[in-house]
């Protein structure tokens, strides 16, 4: 679980924009953009399909908008943020949080895409894709501090592999960044 350095040479382990200001995924709104020209598009493909074969009627379309918008809510991006010992995963119905300094468990859960399960001694529980810690450094040092915070309390019983395992991406991300800023990728 690594130091980090932000783009200005300060340590990420202590964000600039103070303990109790919240870092955000910054590729949120694009995801959520995604989501939508995708929904928008199957949406227009099916109505143009519809007409250009002259069965386009009020119930087709209505079933086709139902079928863009169920499109949307499974593309719908989950909004990560962490502040001061905690983070949290909005999704379009609820959010769930962790308090960072009193985690239990961290784990990668494989499958169709990798997922990090992050569980607190509060119950509290959730789950996101380990590449938002990569592309925002900000939320890793957030969740690298609260994570470092419970296992010197002695309250993290499993998951320091996984959060190493994600802080050699951080670095290795940070690296590439550095190189592609400089010219030298």
């Amino acid at each position: 679980m690594g130091t980090h350095e932000d783009e200005y040479g300060g340590p990420l382990d202590a964000p600039a924009d103070g303990p109790d200001e919240a870092a955000n995924d910054v590729e949120w709104r694009r995801e959520l953009w995604a989501a939508a020209r995708c929904a928008a598009v199957l949406l227009a493909l099916l109505l143009l399909l519809d007409w250009g074969s002259g069965r386009i009627t009020a119930w087709r379309s209505a079933l086709w908008l139902f079928l863009a918008g169920l499109l949307f809510v499974l593309l719908y991006p989950a909004r990560v943020s962490a502040g001061g010992n905690w983070l949290a995963s909005r999704g379009l119905v609820r959010e769930r949080r962790v308090r960072t300094d009193r985690l239990v468990s961290v784990r990668c859960l494989d499958g169709v895409s990798q997922r990090l399960l992050l569980r607190d001694a509060l119950g509290g529980r959730v789950e996101i894709d380990p590449e938002v810690l990569v592309r925002n450094p900000r939320l890793w040092a957030r969740l690298d501090a609260g994570a470092r915070e419970a296992a010197a309390d002695g309250s993290l019983l499993c998951g320091t592999t996984a959060l190493q395992r994600i802080a050699l991406r951080v670095d290795e991300e940070t690296a590439h960044a550095v190189f592609r800023a400089s010219g030298l990728d």
